[in-house]
């Protein structure tokens, strides 16, 4: 692939708060721990404490979670490594999204993966393990239930509720299946062998990303909720994360970001079979929103400590949660994302657990042949990719106007004329100067109707390389949003199956530009 890089600011796609945290701003600084250098991984690494028993149990969870499963060397290797205090993961995280949804979930993993590598060439007595985070406690069914290829919908509908990870690949899921028999098998197989939607993500997520030893991690485990029962109850009875979360909020804010998380009193849901609603605080004792669920303060605690896993925390603790449970160095994310951590490092203060340093993964543009042939026919480089459309449409037309459509001479003259004809009539009577400025008015109204008519005959006439460059833009921002946001990977991976290969090989994780990426015939 050929590869050009544009500078984010660049894009307009990124928010002034993303971006003054990559720049570093001095008034950000309070709110993060490591800068996002590659350098900065020395203090990184000498601060991250983990204990052997977490260890431990981290590596017992995980062999049981991939219990009875095909399992590549690299992933066992990891796994086991994880025992020892010299090896440390690197974390990207997402929702599980049918046939993993938009194009960024693959970025996450593949720039997690370069990260684990960059960091083994660069600090040679330490192992490091990319980390996929499966958000199988995710409640929001119709944020992951479709996906888009070629301008289609494709989208799964169900009745079920609670944690979609727990959702029952069912018979109408299976009809649903018989409508995408052109993916590729690496997904078929893995739908058509697993009984749950986290299962199944499991599966295809190993197949392709198995031999580079990334471990797939599911916090809905019984163990490793157990390592959390302290913040749990912290959180239901003293709120400590409700007040360090809402107090950063506050310094965001003045500082004029806009929040990206909103924190609740109790940062938990009750999590059970078809069941993930919030628990609140009740006049007595505590309650689960939406269900008849009601417990008394010692009733609670007794059931965070013999049954931690009816306890799922939400968008506060989730990255606290994992920070707990792994030995973690880095997150990489969204631009969301990284954001939103900014609010948390105060919670992660009060329990004196180790902020990571939070990374943007990679960013990408794919351009298929068919557009790169249409850029040439415009003569388009790849910051051309990035220009609002109409404000490229309306330079182009008038830089290839026959004639000034704008009819700038014409209006001066008009505009001319009636100013000194009215001065004039105005010395004969007051009123007729008013006349000839309202003439004016009219008049150029009429010149303006006439240049919408020029502008419109000449779009007419230059509709072929308008055309073009709509088609190029409906790639580059299908509906608006960008690429990576919205279209699958099977829009590029089913005409290109080393499309994988070829990202490992691109990208970058410290380079925190935009990748134009152009296939080579």
């Amino acid at each position: 692939m050929k590869i050009h890089c544009v500078e984010l600011h660049q894009t307009g796609q990124f928010s002034r708060f993303f971006l003054d945290y990559l720049s570093e701003k001095k008034e950000l600084r309070p709110f993060y721990t490591h800068s996002p250098k590659l350098e900065s991984f020395k203090d990184v690494i000498e601060q991250k404490t983990f204990s052997h028993e977490k260890r431990k149990v981290l590596v017992e969870a995980l062999n049981g979670q991939y219990a009875n499963r095909e399992v590549s060397h690299a992933v066992s290797a990891n796994i086991e490594s994880l025992a020892s205090d010299r090896t440390f993961t690197v974390t990207t995280g997402h929702q599980l999204n049918l046939f993993t949804g938009p194009l960024y979930f693959i970025y996450k993993i593949v720039s997690t993966i370069n990260l684990a590598k960059k960091l083994a060439e660069t600090y040679p007595d330490y192992k490091f393990v990319p980390v996929y985070w499966m958000a199988t406690e995710d409640h929001d069914f119709d944020e992951i239930n479709y996906f888009k290829l070629d301008g289609k919908k494709y989208q799964w509908n169900s009745d079920q509720t609670g944690a979609v990870g727990n959702f029952e690949l069912d018979k109408g899921f299976k009809e649903f299946l018989k409508t995408v028999s052109f993916a590729p098998e690496v997904f078929l197989e893995a739908y058509n062998s697993s009984m749950t939607l986290s299962e199944a993500v499991r599966k295809y997520v190993n197949s392709l990303f198995g031999e580079e030893g990334l471990v797939v991690v599911d916090g809905d485990d019984v163990a490793l909720k157990r390592e959390f029962t302290e913040v749990i109850l912290s959180d239901l009875f003293e709120h400590k994360p409700f007040e360090k979360a809402t107090e950063a909020t506050g310094k965001l804010e003045e500082l004029g970001y806009s929040s990206q998380i909103f924190p609740r009193e109790i940062n938990f849901f009750y999590l059970g079979k078809g069941i993930r609603e919030r628990i609140e605080k009740m006049e007595s004792g505590f309650g689960v929103v939406n269900t008849e669920l009601r417990f008394t303060d010692e009733e609670i605690s007794t059931l965070v400590e013999q049954h931690p896993e009816r306890f799922s925390p939400n968008v506060v603790l989730r990255p606290l949660y994992q920070e707990v449970i792994l030995p973690n160095l880095a997150y990489l994310g969204g631009p969301a994302e990284v954001v939103y951590w900014l609010q948390l490092k105060g919670v992660f203060d009060q329990y004196e657990v180790p902020f990571p340093m939070l990374l943007p993964r990679n960013f990408a543009l794919l351009l298929s042949e068919k557009v790169q042939r249409k850029m040439k026919q415009l003569n388009w480089g790849v910051e051309d990719l990035f220009v609002d459309e109409e404000h490229w449409k309306k330079t182009f037309v008038k830089s290839e106007a026959s004639m000034d459509i704008e009819l700038t001479k014409q209006r001066e003259i008009i505009s001319t004329l009636f100013d000194m004809k009215g001065k004039e009539a105005g010395h004969l009577e007051k009123s007729l100067e008013n006349a000839f400025q309202a003439g004016k008015v009219r008049s150029l109204k009429i010149i303006d109707q006439m240049a919408r008519k020029l502008r419109k005959a000449e779009e007419r006439r230059l509709h072929t390389q308008i055309a073009r460059a709509c088609c190029i833009q409906e790639s580059v921002k299908p509906g608006g949003s960008p690429q990576e946001r919205v279209v699958n990977m099977m829009q590029f991976y089913l005409s290109n199956p080393d499309l994988i290969s070829e990202l490992l090989d691109c990208f970058d994780p410290l380079d925190f530009r935009m990748m134009v990426l152009a296939h080579e015939s």
